[in-house]
């Protein structure tokens, strides 16, 4: 499983007009998942994003976690899980990438929606765009912080 995780001052998708999924401030996270993944892979995942700590402390130094400023309320912080599976594209060879790699879609919608409760399970608030919806993603990046997960690599 793979993730692009922004850090947000706020994102939302929307679906034909509709906003969909809102967060004001938290995690952007970009869902890619493939065909050797299970619910471990997303149970990582989920614990990764839930206490990575890419956020400022008082003294300005990326000390704190998300689940660390949910347990203080001082903000409403959030994720915003957004399934992509162009994630799991290969573009090393041609100029059209290849989506071997990306898990079927039965599969796929699956483990997003698992991940999604994975990471409710730890008190974190999950917003979600609409699996195989073509969306319109806005958000604000802060920082920016933009970090790669991949539940695969060593």
């Amino acid at each position: 499983m793979k993730a692009v995780v922004q850090r947000v001052l706020d994102a939302s998708v929307t679906v034909e007009g509709n906003v969909r999924g809102f967060i004001p401030f938290g995690l952007l996270v970009y869902l890619g998942v493939a065909h050797n993944d299970s619910e471990s892979d997303a149970d990582w995942l989920a614990e990764k994003i839930a206490f990575l700590r890419i956020f400022n402390d008082a003294e300005n130094k990326m000390n704190l976690s998300l689940k660390d400023l949910s347990q203080s309320g001082a903000q409403k912080a959030g994720v915003l899980a957004v399934s992509q599976f162009t994630l799991l594209a290969d573009a090393r060879k041609g100029r059209r990438p290849s989506w071997n790699a990306a898990a079927p879609a039965q599969k796929a919608k699956q483990l997003y929606e698992y991940f999604i409760k994975a990471v409710e399970k730890h008190s974190l608030v999950c917003e979600r765009g609409e699996f195989q919806a073509n969306m319109k993603v806005s958000s604000t990046n802060d920082g920016p912080v933009t970090i790669i997960l991949d539940s695969h690599q060593d």
